[in-house]
């Protein structure tokens, strides 16, 4: 067996799937004496980064903090600026995910949003829907408790339909109502700025998740800091509640 070929066989797997809390734009523009919406901007960029790296990282599936339910408090400026990100962000970069063969989704509670961004949001998830590489989920106006309420509610639903017994209601058969029940778990969840606590994202998918905190703001993050993030993960032991 060649150097070359050794070397690959001793590298180990990446995570199958990766969840980033993308934290720190505000910080960012403030440190730089710029407005809010320079940070945002700035952190698309840095999105375009860590897809690229989780991309040639070999993970299936990505899924970013784009837009909380409890961002809408945020002042009126900001959250039309975002907006405006968004919808910028997802004519712009369809094409780019088309020929990386990358698979576009979005989560969350999409009816809050304008009649146009939802269009563009179901567009752009139709353009790559046939895509076979990594999976790009974007999570936005969405919340773990959300997730899990939504998912009550259709279990209930079930029942009344006459389609499962109360009996039937377990941990599997919740679990098929939260968004991305389809895709595997996340192994590692990433948050930049420092800040370490979930804010409500994912609740019921990073049950057992690695968690890696980063104190880089997140328009600052790229491939060093996604690499060392996947370093972190690797030197940890997942026991899933066993030895």
């Amino acid at each position: 067996m060649s150097q070359t070929s050794a070397d690959e066989s001793a590298k180990p797997l990446p995570p199958a799937h990766i969840a980033i809390i993308m934290d720190g734009n505000n910080r960012w523009a403030k440190k730089k004496h710029l407005p809010s919406v320079a940070g945002h901007k700035a952190g698309a960029v840095a999105v375009r980064k860590a897809v690229e790296a989780a991309a040639e990282s070999g993970v299936n599936v990505l899924t970013l903090f784009a837009f909380s339910s409890e961002n809408w408090q945020r002042p009126k400026v900001e959250v039309e600026g975002l907006m405006s990100l968004f919808m910028r962000s997802l004519k712009k970069e369809v094409k780019r995910l088309k020929e990386h063969n990358i698979r576009l989704r979005v989560i969350g509670d999409l009816s809050q949003f304008s009649p146009a961004l939802q269009k563009q949001i179901q567009l752009s998830e139709s353009e790559t829907a046939y895509n076979s590489g990594m999976s790009l989920v974007i999570a936005a106006n969405y919340g773990g408790r959300w997730d899990i309420t939504q998912a009550a509610k259709n279990v209930c639903q079930a029942v009344l339909n006459g389609d499962m017994s109360i009996d039937d209601i377990d941990e599997a058969g919740i679990g098929e109502y939260i968004q991305l029940a389809d895709l595997p778990c996340p192994d590692l969840l990433i948050r930049t700025s420092g800040e370490e606590r979930l804010s409500n994202f994912l609740l019921w998918q990073t049950a057992y998740s690695e968690f890696v905190f980063l104190p880089v703001l997140w328009p600052d993050f790229d491939k060093a800091h996604f690499n060392e993030a996947l370093s972190i993960y690797h030197g940890r032991q997942r026991r899933y509640g066993g030895r």
